[in-house]
């Protein structure tokens, strides 16, 4: 059975046994200058930045992949209260974070 992530405290149904520990997971995107130069091109035109939204999609499901990644090795069945941060990193690049608590379940 996969693993249960999950932004709520609880599994319906499903009660935690144990609580393991706190799991993350971070990805850092660069986004290269031919990306921001069609980004801000869209910007001024209007519409969406179609190759900004791929990337976030890609940095969100690497760092949620690298915190199931954690919890599995600490024998968890469940991540709950999953949080996903974004934030900028030296002006250049953008940091995903996915964290959440590691539990057994009942």
């Amino acid at each position: 059975m996969p693993l249960i992530v999950t932004t709520t405290n609880t599994v319906e149904g499903r009660p935690v046994r144990d609580y393991i520990s706190i799991v993350a997971g971070e990805a850092i995107l660069g986004v290269n200058m031919f990306k921001d130069i069609a980004a801000g091109f869209r910007n001024i035109v209007g519409g969406r930045a179609g190759k900004y939204e791929e990337e976030l999609r890609k940095g969100r499901e690497t760092a949620i992949l690298e915190m199931v990644a954690a919890a599995e090795a600490l024998g968890a069945d469940a991540v709950v209260g999953v949080d996903i941060d974004y934030e900028t990193v030296g002006g250049q690049m953008l940091m995903i974070t996915a964290a959440g608590t590691a539990v057994r379940l009942g």
